[in-house]
């Protein structure tokens, strides 16, 4: 089978996705043609893509067919020159003429850009408007704020903050810094120092063009008073969330309670780690000779902390978004702006990538951080040593945030080792069994979060899932990058042998995903195609000013229409992606490359954030 047929079989599989485009192109080389080139040069941690010319999309989606090009001899050349004249770096495609069905194709394999050239962008178009990414299937124009991306190191924390001055510092700010830093070193050269010069020592305050002194943005952080915070930076907090239960929002009448916590970084370290450890269950310890019982965490404290003091060091400040710590019953989920400029397979390893370096550095100093490098695995060493599962992380270069989960429950307990233990289970190995203990508990399990719960091996991996894959225990949903693997019916009957509350969002009938995932309707006979989903119903949800303009809206309205309408269907009802497209008449594909340009801009919200590619995710916009 030649390269170009299996590109098309993965594309009627799949559709089209993170790393592969068809086009259609039968006589020149369109515009778009060359965005792809360019976002799939940009996209970071992406490797590139690849795209088939002379494929045309004939019917729904993952219809594709060879339709050929007229003069394949003339398309590589008009690529190689506009590839080499029109970007800011020349681009070397790589372009492999082949055969399908008769008709002749191009497959044009685009490697990905190196970190220092980034961003590519069209010269007469300049940046940020000519540079583009690539999120999720689509190719999406550069705003201001994802050129940040491109660059190793952000030098935000250095900048004035503006509208400040020296009376915004919080005095007991100041103190607590050197309590800490004299506790790590009575002799630090710094403590001997005044405060105006201790603080500009560390990068907290310097001077303006007139002379005047101004915090910097990580003086305002770490050191700034509270209502000085709020007016300059309002969104700059952590946002403590109780959901009951182990889904989000599993009743839209008591969605969650939330904390909202403010004030200068150095004391909020303390008071988010605290917030959430008095809700932790505690354990009881009297040692002989002990007067006073020792109440230990049920989680280790330094791996909670740990991974506090990491959100709060290494989130993207240039994003106006709080850090989310989310308390599930069975786990606790920290989320902060900013990827991990760090590859996951890294994370552990010595040697740091520091976003902030001035606040970085303070955090170091005082020890409230762990030495570069080693705070994820200081957390993994803690969980191991306590018998719990490994902490995960995920890192989403889309949605520019970061996650780190631990869960609150043991590597196996008896529950566990109840159902682990059934026969059909019992041969699997230790790592296969973490996987499904942490599948049973979160709902849904990747192949990066594998990785970090069993620290096995890349093919080792692939062949552990897919064993238990092809024994009829997980199910695959979504493609590429987005891939994930669910219980299947006959897992969640072993589940249920030890547990009868396992979460209905998870289970599945063996009809179940017979479309799109985003249709799941989370019962036990799910998602059997769009006839199931009642449009005429969910309509009549709707304010009548809504329904008059869903019924007058036509084929040809244009994208700003079509988006406000979005905006104003999901102010009312949470909406899958197929509830949108069947309301709007618009293809799939369409909507969610209307809705990825919302998520990103702030205007919609997941309704399930941990997880974007669950199979019940909806949008709304608040």
């Amino acid at each position: 089978m030649s390269s170009a047929q299996q590109i098309i079989n993965e594309l009627n599989l799949y559709d089209e996705h993170h790393r592969i485009e068809a086009k259609e192109c039968t006589d020149k080389i369109d515009k778009s043609v060359l965005e792809t080139i360019c976002s799939f040069s940009n996209e970071p941690d992406l490797g590139g893509g690849r795209i088939i010319i002379g494929v045309a999309q004939t019917g729904q989606a993952c219809d594709y067919t060879a339709v050929g090009v007229n003069d394949p001899d003339k398309l590589q050349k008009d690529l190689a020159s506009q590839c080499s004249t029109m970007f800011n770096h020349p681009v070397r495609p790589q372009v492999t003429p082949d055969m399908v069905d008769g008709r002749k194709v191009l497959v044009v394999d685009i490697p990905e850009l190196d970190n220092r050239l980034k961003p590519l962008y069209f010269v007469k178009e300049g940046l940020p408007r000519g540079a583009w990414r690539r999120i999720g299937s689509t190719d999406q124009r550069c705003s201001e704020e994802d050129l940040a991306v491109f660059y190793a190191v952000d030098d935000f924390d250095t900048v004035i903050a503006e509208d400040t001055d020296m009376d915004d510092l919080d005095e007991n700010a100041i103190r607590l810094y050197r309590k800490l830093r004299a506790e790590v070193n009575p002799a630090a050269e710094e403590l001997s120092y005044d405060n105006k010069t201790m603080l500009r020592a560390l990068g907290a305050v310097k001077k303006d063009k007139d002379g005047f002194w101004r915090l910097t943005n990580t003086g305002l952080i770490v050191f700034g008073k509270q209502m000085s915070l709020r007016r300059v930076m309002p969104l700059l907090r952590v946002d403590y969330i109780r959901v009951p239960g182990t889904e989000w929002v599993p009743d839209p009448r008591h969605r969650f309670d939330s904390i909202d916590m403010r004030g200068p970084l150095i004391s909020l370290v303390n008071r988010a780690y605290n917030s959430v450890a008095d809700d932790l269950p505690r354990g009881f310890s009297l040692k002989p000779g002990n007067l006073q019982a020792d109440r230990p965490l049920s989680i280790p404290d330094g791996a909670l902390r740990e991974a506090i003091t990491n959100a709060l060091m290494h989130q993207n400040l240039r994003r106006h978004r709080p850090i989310q710590i989310i308390r599930y019953s069975n786990r606790i989920e920290i989320i902060n702006p900013g990827y991990s400029l760090k590859k996951l397979e890294d994370l552990g390893e010595p040697g740091s990538e520091t976003r902030n370096q001035s606040i970085a550095s303070i955090f170091h100093d005082t020890n409230l951080a762990e030495a570069k490098g080693t705070g994820i695995n200081t957390m993994r060493r803690l969980m191991k040593e306590a018998g719990l599962l490994p902490p995960t992380f995920e890192s989403d270069h889309s949605r520019n945030i970061f996650t780190a989960r631990i869960l609150l429950c043991h590597l196996i307990d008896e529950e566990d080792a109840k159902w682990l233990a059934t026969p059909a289970l019992k041969n699997f190995n230790e790592s296969q069994k973490t996987g499904l203990i942490f599948l049973k508990e979160v709902g849904a399990l990747d192949v990066p979060t594998y990785r970090q719960l069993t620290g096995e091996s890349t093919k080792r991996v692939a062949g552990d899932l897919k064993q238990l894959l092809t024994s009829g225990f997980l199910s695959l949903k979504g493609q590429g990058r987005g891939a994930y693997y669910v219980a299947t019916p006959e897992l969640i009957k072993i589940f249920n042998l030890a547990n009868k509350t396992y979460s209905e969002s998870y289970k599945e009938s063996s009809d179940a995903y017979k479309g799109s995932s985003d249709a799941y309707k989370g019962s036990s006979d799910a998602y059997k195609g769009s006839s199931s989903i009642n449009i005429a119903g969910i309509k009549g949800e709707l304010s009548e000013d809504i329904q008059q303009n869903l019924s007058k809206i036509g084929k040809r309205a244009k994208t700003g229409v079509i988006n406000s309408l979005i905006l104003q269907i999901c102010s009312e009802r949470d909406c899958s992606m197929q509830e949108l497209s069947l309301m709007l008449g618009r293809s799939e594909k369409y909507v969610q490359t209307l809705i990825s340009g919302m998520v990103k801009s702030g205007k919609l919200q997941y309704t399930i954030p941990d997880m974007i590619n669950h199979p019940n995710q909806k949008y709304k916009t608040h």
